[in-house]
């Protein structure tokens, strides 16, 4: 069975301070506590911008080397050139995340809503500019990029699909891809209907329904596949360290509670 990784979507936030990290924790040490309890998270920051080196340095130092980080491609490949153009962007991100060393988990491509299938060539050129001792999961926002032609160029370069639990695509369509991955691992999204939520201290929405129609859907990605990444943001219900915990407890694994943060000392 492969590894399935229990995450957030980003780790820094003040209002975790209290319902998660203890009170008196400093923000530089926010991912150092939540390296504690889950052993994945996806950097949203490296979305609107290539960090420098010393704070991609910075990350590694403070999560144990099991620890793994997905980093979203910058938009300036994704948004502004549209994949077009982008080889440039793309290595200089690479070559920074590889400063991660085996942290690195895999780079996330998310593409706009009106990135529609008409851009599939831009794709096509894409594609083979991925260095491929790298992991890459693409997210579509549009439904008529989930077909046969596009699932199989994706597969010949061990691209991942990311299936998403949020108001773009339908839940029933993001488990059948779970039958037929096109990469080694799978990359999974728990985003929810909208961005109405502001305050992240609690759960304000009951998804417990939604946990529970993928935890099979997962557990059948972990038999076949190297690795299971998970994500939940904050959005799904209101504090996704409640959710991500929560779904750990559905999948049978360990869970670290917010009490068990405090007073730990320097673990790693």
């Amino acid at each position: 069975m492969g590894a399935l990784l229990v995450g957030t979507q980003g780790w820094n936030y003040r209002h975790w301070v209290g319902p998660f990290y203890p009170h008196y924790i400093r923000p530089e040490d926010y991912l150092r506590s939540y390296a504690r309890a889950f052993g994945t998270v996806e950097v949203d920051s490296t979305f609107y911008a290539v960090p420098p080196e010393d704070t991609v340095k910075g990350w590694a130092a403070k999560v144990p080397e099991q620890f793994r980080f997905a980093c979203k491609l910058p938009q300036e490949a994704t948004h502004e050139r549209k994949l077009v153009d982008a080889h440039e962007v793309l290595d200089e991100f690479t070559t920074r995340m590889r400063t991660l060393g085996n942290r690195l988990g895999p780079i996330l491509i998310q593409l706009g809503p009106e990135f529609g299938p008409e851009y599939a060539p831009a794709l096509e050129r894409f594609l083979p500019l991925l260095p491929p001792d790298l992991r890459f999961a693409v997210e579509f926002r549009r439904r008529g990029w989930l077909r046969p032609p596009i699932l199989r160029r994706l597969a010949e370069h061990g691209v991942a699909v990311a299936m998403v639990e949020g108001r773009w695509l339908p839940r029933e369509a993001m488990l059948r891809l779970a039958a037929e991955p096109t990469a080694d691992f799978a990359y999974v999204r728990l985003m929810g209907p909208d961005r109405s939520i502001v305050d992240y201290s609690r759960v304000q929405v009951d998804r417990t329904a939604e946990l529970e129609a993928w935890v099979p859907a997962l557990r059948a990605l972990a038999d076949r596949l190297e690795t299971v990444y998970v994500y939940v943001n904050n959005h799904f219900e209101g504090h996704s360290p409640s959710t991500a915990r929560r779904l750990q407890k559905l999948l049978g694994q360990a869970v670290v509670e917010p009490d068990q943060l405090a007073d730990q000392g320097e673990l790693f």
